[in-house]
């Protein structure tokens, strides 16, 4: 089987070095991809956001399959133009993926649906922002409508600040506060059938205890020892199936990776969010336990091949990744520096992300500059590996979270940078 994967960062390096691992895989093209997959795969130039580029090259490689990345892509239509010409593609229609371009779209798929998720308002006016928020009260939720790379979501107990935000859209979507723990958890589609995966956990804040900003994820864990037994078939039951069932329903069936960000309230399961795509830090430590091959999967979910297939097998191995982010992320990342050590690190799986070569030499090119994956038999351990590891990569003025799995493992000191 020939493979094309579209994209660049650290969800993609994770994919790639899953693809790989598939019997089944012949040759494994990336576009346009970054130094540490080109070790593993062939890099083509192109812009990821030209459809006809995408669907020219894959076209002149003659590939089996194409497995898009990043969510800008599918929202812009790739998929839809890639079908068009025959091409078996792993991604939704443009249409599909508005579960996660639009939260408001999101919000209505879910009430349709039946899928349980926090009370919300869609507002388009200030007097409509501010009725909203003193609605619910503190802590106020406020979420842009569009896509904003993880950065679109306030949390904060102050007015001002939720207001400030709300501002900044001319469509947000505010909704009631949830309580409890945070999952995410991920459903292969054919837009028919869909296979669960196992939860697993990211942090979204910048710094340790869940302090600063919202980022696009600073690390994970799987799997989760606190969670319920019955999380997989719960998520199943109460989110991803009516999910899907609805999208078919519409005419719009969702063909690719749903990403359903949960929260275990008091009273149940709630939805917080949908993306459509696998997601990043996520993808870094939930692709290195999964046993079934992976290509084969994606092919089977591109071409309606799922109904009847066994439950996805894994590892009882936990992971735990840590992400390195350059100085002043997520506000305003220092980019262009050095990064030493890489090729020092032994017993942990380094996914690059925001990083190019610059005369044979690595160099920071993003906010998210890559991240360290321990992989062992509990999660202590995996965490010892995973912080063992970046302790021996150096970035000027680069940070990483130092409590990555700490709650939910044995208490173990981690390096530093």
């Amino acid at each position: 089987m020939k493979v094309l994967l579209i994209g660049s960062g650290g969800r993609e390096h994770a994919l790639a070095q899953a693809l790989v691992r598939d019997p089944q895989l012949e040759e494994l093209h990336v576009a346009p991809g970054n130094p540490g997959i080109a070790q593993i795969a062939t890099l083509h130039a192109l812009d990821i956001e030209n459809n006809q580029e995408v669907v020219a090259l894959a076209q002149r490689l003659t590939v089996d399959l194409v497995v898009i990345g990043p969510e800008k892509p599918l929202v812009n239509g790739v998929a839809d133009a890639l079908r068009a010409v025959g091409i078996a593609t792993f991604g939704p229609s443009a249409i599909a993926a508005t579960l996660e371009g639009s939260k408001d779209f999101a919000k209505q798929v879910m009430r349709d649906a039946g899928v349980p998720t926090a009370r919300s308002f869609t507002c388009t006016t200030k007097a409509e922002m501010e009725k909203a928020l003193d609605t619910f009260g503190a802590p106020y939720v406020v979420k842009h409508d569009g896509l904003a790379a993880g950065k679109g979501v306030v949390v904060t107990s102050d007015r001002q600040v939720a207001l400030d935000h709300a501002y900044l859209s001319p469509r947000v979507v505010i909704e009631e506060f949830l309580d409890g723990p945070e999952v995410s958890l991920f459903g292969i589609s054919d837009g028919s059938t869909i296979l669960a995966m196992q939860p697993a956990q990211d942090f979204k804040r910048a710094y340790d205890g869940d302090l600063g900003p919202n980022t696009g994820g600073m690390g994970a864990y799987s799997p989760l020892p606190w969670a319920p037994t019955d999380i997989v078939e719960m998520t199943l039951t109460q989110v991803l199936k009516p999910t899907i069932a609805e999208m078919q329903a519409r005419d719009t069936p969702f063909i690719g990776l749903l990403y359903a960000g949960l929260v275990l309230t008091s009273k149940g399961l709630r939805v917080i969010e949908f993306n459509a795509r696998f997601g990043d830090p996520e993808t870094q430590v939930l692709l290195p336990r999964l046993q079934t091959p992976l290509a084969t999967l994606l092919y089977q979910a591109a071409t309606g091949g799922l109904a009847g297939h066994p439950p996805l097998e894994w590892s009882t191995d936990s992971a735990v990744t840590v992400v390195l982010a350059s100085d002043g992320y997520p506000v305003s990342p220092r980019l262009g520096d050095p990064i030493t050590g890489v090729d020092s690190v032994v017993g942990a799986d380094i996914y690059q992300a925001g990083t190019t070569l610059k005369d044979q030499v690595l160099h920071s090119s993003g906010g998210r500059v890559l991240s360290v994956t321990g992989v062992a038999a509990d999660l202590t351990a995996a965490r010892l590996k995973a912080y063992e590891g970046i302790s021996q990569i150096s970035l000027r003025g680069s940070h990483y979270r130092r409590d990555i799995a700490l709650a939910a493992s044995a208490p173990t000191e981690v390096g530093e940078n």
